[in-house]
């Protein structure tokens, strides 16, 4: 009896497992990059598209194709620490206007909330927006940012708006994963 329960345990386990061996959360795949150094987890059902001359990787949901995760990562001016860079706010408000809105895009950006978070001795900070397209079309993202070995790395998320309500917690799951080494 033991050993089936074990066997069960056992079985039940290593589905949890991706191939690099780290263990993802229930709805959760694991995506790790060792050549430029970050991992972060994104949602069941949601693949990986190749983008020309855009972010490091991007992933976005099957079924809502403008829902999606990227990375893009940019070098740090002198080896700045992100606190060098600026306070939460001020790192967000430049994000916002130097690309996710950029002046000519058409799209606005309002930083709704800037946090700071410390992970194994890491800084991030948690950016959230409020975007309206060219389209008026309402969307919600989401970043986490932080520097590592003179980069800095930024996950963002853009949801619908008109989703963001049942997918948010999944989402800041998915953000809040976002670590760099």
């Amino acid at each position: 009896m033991w050993k089936r329960i074990l066997l069960i345990l056992l079985l039940v386990f290593s589905f949890n497992l991706n191939n690099t061996g780290v263990a993802s959360a229930a709805g959760f795949n694991s995506y790790v990059d060792t050549t430029d150094g970050y991992q972060f987890l994104y949602p069941n059902g949601w693949v990986q598209v190749k983008v020309a001359n855009g972010p490091d990787v991007v992933f976005h949901d099957l079924i809502e194709r403008t829902e999606n995760i990227s990375v893009i990562f940019s070098p740090v001016p002198e080896g700045k620490t992100l606190a060098q860079l600026g306070t939460p706010p001020e790192v967000g408000y430049k994000l916002g206007k130097n690309a996710l809105a950029p002046s000519g895009s058409g799209r606005q950006a309002e930083l709704v909330d800037a946090q700071e978070r410390e992970v194994n001795g890491k800084i991030y900070y948690i950016l959230e927006y409020a975007i309206t397209l060219p389209n008026k079309q309402q969307r919600h993202n989401l970043a986490s940012v932080a520097t590592s070995r003179g980069k800095l790395f930024t996950l963002n998320a853009s949801i619908t708006e008109r989703r963001w309500p049942k997918v948010k917690r999944m989402i800041e799951e998915s953000v809040n994963s976002f670590a760099v080494y």
